[in-house]
Parts: C-alpha cells; structure tokens; sequence
C-alpha cells in the first residue's frame, strides 16, 4: 500500500511541475510577468 501512495504522490508532484513549467511557457511574453518554480520537499 506504501508503494501506490508513494506513486500516487510523485505523480501529482510532477503534475504540479508540468503546470508551472506550461505556464510559464504561455507567459514567455507576458510584460512583467516573473516566472514560477514549483518547490518541493521531503
């Protein structure tokens, strides 16, 4: 059961990433605009 929460949780972990990463590309040109970094921990 640890193993599939663990999945579970890396996977949304990397989903989090995927949207900022996809934000900031649609913001490239954006005046003003500050990019994201997802922060993770342990």
């Amino acid at each position: 059961m640890r193993a599939l929460y663990a999945a579970a949780t890396g996977m949304a972990a990397q989903e989090l990433n995927v949207q900022v990463i996809s934000n900031n590309i649609a913001n490239l040109r954006t005046t003003g605009y500050k990019r994201q970094q997802p922060h993770f921990q342990d």
